[in-house]
């Protein structure tokens, strides 16, 4: 592997792993109360918990459509989001944090390995790449983190 290519890995894992401008998610979840994961905000179209369910879905099926040429994706946009304000119960909370985790983990290892080539086209896309994916999903997972944090700002649960 080339000087040129470990670089590029580096600041893609970088990103993937919440650094530089990117809000981390670990700081962006933490000790929401129970209370609040389907508190509503007057205009505001989100919960924590349609924002976190909205984070895990979409991280997983540009994963999943990343490395799996049957995957078929959830419906769009519906499929993406759930149609409850809050979780049934914590389970499913903490449920939803750990497959987040999990599946922004197995998009790191795809990334980091160097049998990966970031460069080449998805043989069942239309011109997406490895690359073209995991920034997507630095980008959408700080968009979304963001959405929470201000989320947390309106609720009055976010320290600075």
């Amino acid at each position: 592997m080339s000087s040129e290519d470990q670089l590029l890995r580096d600041h893609v894992l970088y990103l993937l792993e919440g650094g530089g401008a990117h809000l981390d998610f670990e700081q962006a979840i933490a000790d929401i109360p129970e209370s609040m994961w389907g508190a509503k905000v007057a205009g505001c179209p989100h919960t924590a918990w349609k924002l976190l369910e909205h984070l895990r879905v979409c991280q997983w099926d540009i994963l999943e459509f990343s490395r799996d040429p049957d995957h078929v994706s959830p419906a769009f946009p519906d499929g993406l989001w759930p149609e409850e304000d809050g979780p049934a119960d914590a389970e499913a909370w903490e449920n939803s944090i750990n497959e987040f985790r999990s599946d922004r983990e197995q998009m790191i290892e795809l990334v980091a390995n160097p049998e990966t080539d970031l460069f080449a086209p998805i043989p069942h896309g239309t011109g997406q790449t490895i690359l073209r994916e995991a920034l997507l999903v630095a980008d959408h997972n700080a968009y979304h983190l963001g959405q929470l944090v201000f989320l947390r700002r309106c609720l009055g649960i976010w320290e600075e």
